[in-house]
C-alpha cells in the first residue's frame, strides 16, 4: 500500500509543479488557455499556484497524512473544476480528460490515505 502512495503522490506532482510554474510564469501558450478560458492571466496564476502548493502537499503526505489528504481534496475539486471549465468553453470532451483523470488520481491518494 506505500508504494501505491508514493506512485499517487509523486507522478501528480511531476504533472502539476510544471504546470503550475508555467501558469505562475504566464508562458505564452497558458496565456493563451486562460484568454479561451476567459480567466485573467491573474486568476490563471492563482490557479498554477494552488497546483504547486497542491503538489507540495501531496508529497508532504507521504511524511504526514493528515496534509497530503487535504491537498488531494483540494487537487480534486480544483481539478473537477478545471473539466467542467473546459467543457462550458465548447472544448471537446478529450480536453477535460487530464483533469478528470487527475482528480480521479487525487481521490485514488485519499482512499490510499484513509486505508494506511
Amino acid at each position: 500500500m506505500r508504494t501505491a502512495q508514493i506512485i499517487t503522490a509523486v507522478v501528480p506532482a511531476l504533472v502539476f509543479v510544471p504546470l503550475g510554474v508555467a501558469k505562475i510564469a504566464a508562458v505564452p501558450v497558458m496565456r493563451r488557455t486562460a484568454a479561451h478560458l476567459g480567466m485573467s492571466p491573474g486568476l490563471y496564476r492563482v490557479v498554477g499556484t494552488l497546483e504547486v502548493v497542491g503538489a507540495a502537499g501531496l508529497l508532504a503526505g507521504l511524511a504526514w497524512l493528515p496534509l497530503g489528504a487535504a491537498a488531494a481534496a483540494g487537487l480534486t475539486v480544483l481539478m473537477a473544476a478545471a473539466a467542467v471549465v473546459h467543457l462550458r468553453h465548447g472544448d471537446p470532451p478529450a480536453r477535460a480528460v487530464p483533469a478528470a483523470v487527475l482528480a480521479l488520481v487525487a481521490v485514488a491518494y485519499i482512499g490510499l490515505s484513509i486505508a494506511a
